[in-house]
């Protein structure tokens, strides 16, 4: 049996499927002032991806584990200029509809930061299925998508002396999901 599958599979094997945070990655980035990449890390999240006839893909994530790497920046991120965290714990999405589109798989859904809650289009691959070494069967799945912070209200942002601001409205969404059979 070979690790993956050997050619782009497109179908989400049926069953319950639970996203492993220790096995997965959910990342997002942003170019400060346009030339610096800022990546920042979820190490806190949940999710649930269910296959067959009718795929969905659902996750909530903890707020307050939002990492960029830096105290005073991770800071702001947690403050009401941001994602308030006192007031709005969590981020939610919700997929409405999953399809395949060639060796693709596009993921339509219902993003909810800061009480706000837009729709999203998430990009991406299954990557096949796989037993792993303690006898768990398991699918891997990247996706990547971008959204319009304004849009969630993250309106926060910083002149620039020489014109501009310091932040960019788009934030560039990923995520690496390795999920284990949870029937």
């Amino acid at each position: 049996m070979s690790i993956l599958a050997e050619s782009p599979v497109t179908q989400i094997p049926a069953g319950t499927w639970s996203i492993d945070p220790a096995w997965s990655a959910l990342e997002f980035e942003v170019r400060k002032i346009g030339l610096i990449p800022i990546k920042g890390r979820v190490p806190g999240f949940t999710g649930t991806i269910l296959g067959g006839d009718r795929p969905a893909i659902d996750g909530t994530v903890d707020v307050s584990s939002i990492t960029t790497f830096d105290e005073t920046r991770d800071g702001h991120l947690q403050s009401p200029d941001f994602f308030d965290v006192q007031r709005y714990p969590e981020l939610r999405f919700e997929s409405t509809a999953v399809e395949s589109r060639g060796d693709r798989i596009v993921v339509h859904g219902d993003l909810t930061i800061k009480g706000t809650t837009r729709p999203v289009e998430l990009k991406g691959t299954f990557l096949g299925s796989a037993a792993d070494p303690y006898g768990n069967d398991r699918i891997g799945l990247e996706l990547e998508g971008k959204i319009d912070r304004r849009e969630f209200g993250l309106d926060w942002n910083a002149p620039l002396p020489t014109g501009g601001f310091l932040l960019p409205n788009d934030v560039v969404l990923r995520a690496s999901f390795a999920a284990v059979r949870a029937e």
